[in-house]
């Protein structure tokens, strides 16, 4: 996982400001368009397989064992991690993947991306799941991020072994130079046509998901994918908490940045657990989440089997639970592209779309994307207002959220709501120093 950036400069901040004027939108500014529904595909989401511990544990040693022959370590630019692409695409190429390696020049040195295609699911919903394959200079980096990249691999591979046929098309990644920037899925990322962004449905990360003292953290970036994790774990009765300590801190930002949905897992890196932590997951209160974070002892003794075990089930549970549900025929569409300035700690504002010519209520899942462009996303309080006034939470406030941008796709139970009328996104910074613009937002019926 990388390093942690500091907070945006105030200058900045008045840049974009400078750059958004208007804090009110006229009716006339709202565009409409609807799309005319498809048939849906009859087939239900799978049940996935229990992913072998072992198995998971065997790549690990693999990965140790090609860092202790490669000076100690998996680090962009050294020959541990060009071996450990080399052990991974073995196997996926044995399994029936496709698979590609891209390069991309970091620090003077070659850097490589690992891509591997699953055969079949719609090329317009691409479901994919990736993992930092590099590790520090200082050590072999079995938890961070071994610890990933082994999970997303068996599970890949379970998806071999089931000869799964998903409705979606999947997709796996192994990312190159994370801990010098995320500069490996960044060079995917701005690879990637604007058009073939679009056909992404999720991307899922998985980043230090077997840390020695573990919590148990989900990224509350996209709902749907938030609740497939949340509820894979309610099942095992175990509590979660939401991911703040790496936010914006690993591969899944470059994929947030240009519009994906996203969310992952993590088990926390350097940060204390606390007491309230301990007495409800275990281990040791006062003591680091993984107190070998980026040292030479992150070996495969820093690894918690339980952990690991069951955030390698989770993988395989979020790639078969959204890989194979049905497909969803797109509704109609309403949109206000206008943009609308948020005032740094200031006054709420609103940005409207009219509905009219409809009949009933509004649906149960109303789909609300948003598209919120800010340099700290962590100040914002955002919400969905229905035209008699009835206020919906989409997102809160948060200190810890240091990441830039909200842009996501909210479910809201509006049924109790009249479809027509005046729908309202308000948005309101409530903290200092950083500012921003509604770029877009958009009802789904």
């Amino acid at each position: 996982m990388q390093k942690l950036s500091r907070r945006t400069t105030a200058a900045a901040v008045l840049a974009v400001a400078a750059l958004t004027a208007a804090t009110a939108l006229p009716a006339s500014a709202a565009t409409t368009s609807a799309t005319a529904a498809t048939t849906a595909a009859s087939t239900t989401a799978l049940a996935a397989p229990d992913i072998p511990l072992a198995n998971v544990k065997a790549h690990l040693t693999q990965l140790q064992s090609i860092a202790t022959a490669n000076g100690g370590n998996r680090a962009h630019g050294r020959p541990g991690y060009k071996a450990s692409i080399d052990y991974v695409k073995a196997k996926l190429d044995a399994a029936g993947f496709t698979t590609s390696v891209t390069t991309f020049t970091s620090s003077g040195a070659t850097g490589y991306n690992l891509i591997a295609d699953w055969p079949g699911g719609d090329p317009n919903q691409i479901l994919m799941a990736g993992a930092h394959l590099d590790s520090v200079s200082s050590g072999p980096g079995i938890n961070d991020n071994g610890s990933g990249s082994a999970a997303v691999l068996e599970t890949a591979l379970a998806v071999s072994r089931a000869q799964l046929k998903p409705t979606k098309h999947l997709r796996f990644g192994w990312w190159g130079a994370e801990e010098l920037g995320l500069v490996g899925s960044k060079a995917y990322v701005n690879s990637l046509p604007t058009t073939e962004r679009s056909k992404f449905s999720g991307y899922l990360n998985f980043d230090m998901i077997g840390s020695p003292n573990p919590g148990y953290f989900v990224y509350d970036d996209d709902p749907a994918i938030e609740k497939t994790f949340k509820d894979y774990y309610a099942g095992l009765g175990v509590p979660t908490e939401i991911e703040t300590e790496g936010d914006g801190r690993s591969d899944h930002a470059n994929f947030k940045n240009v519009g994906i949905p996203v969310g992952g897992l993590f088990t926390g890196a350097s940060r204390t657990k606390t007491s309230a932590q301990a007495q409800k997951w275990g281990g040791t209160a006062g003591t680091a989440f993984d107190r070998c974070y980026h040292s030479s002892c992150d070996t495969t003794a820093n690894i918690n089997d339980t952990a690991l075990d069951r955030n390698s089930d989770a993988t395989a549970h979020a790639i078969w639970t959204l890989g194979t549900e049905p497909s969803v025929p797109p509704g109609d569409a309403y949109e206000n592209t206008a943009d609308v300035a948020v005032p740094d700690n200031g006054a709420a504002v609103t940005s409207s779309v009219t509905i009219s010519g409809r009949t009933g209520n509004a649906p149960a899942a109303l789909k609300v994307g948003v598209d919120i462009k800010h340099t700290w996303r962590g100040d914002l309080v955002v919400d969905l207002v229905a035209p008699d006034g009835t206020a919906y939470r989409l997102k809160n406030s948060s200190s810890n959220d240091s990441a830039d941008n909200v842009i996501a796709t909210y479910t809201v139970d509006a049924s109790s709501e009249a479809a027509n009328g005046v729908w309202k996104l308000k948005v309101q910074d409530i903290a200092a120093q950083d500012t921003g613009y509604i770029d877009s937002w958009k009802l789904t019926f």
